[in-house]
């Protein structure tokens, strides 16, 4: 908001310095040059404020979070089970899955 009304200062400060400056000799077009030159400061002050409060385009989103659906779980259906086994020397245990 401060650059925009900055901008627009400035604007207003240069369009009228170049008022106030210009010779009053005569009027033929000097109208129509003050309202060009007046109406091209308003508008280039107009489109620069609206730039330089727009985002960059390089900027990420914001983070967005959504909850996964909640799911029922009826437990595992593989489980790890202690088993005896001859390995021809003599008894040994491994682990190994079993599904039901």
């Amino acid at each position: 908001m401060k650059k925009t009304v900055f901008a627009i200062l400035a604007a207003v400060t240069v369009a009228a310095g170049s008022v106030a400056t210009a010779p009053q000799a005569e009027a033929r077009n000097g109208g129509a040059v003050a309202a060009g030159v007046l109406g091209g400061l308003a508008a280039g002050a107009i489109i620069g404020g609206a730039i330089a409060n727009s985002p960059p385009a390089y900027a990420a989103p914001a983070p967005v979070y959504a909850a996964p659906p909640p799911a029922y779980v009826d437990g595992p259906p593989c489980q790890m089970v202690r088993e005896r086994f001859w390995d021809g020397y003599g008894w040994r245990f491994r682990r190994v899955q079993v599904c039901d």
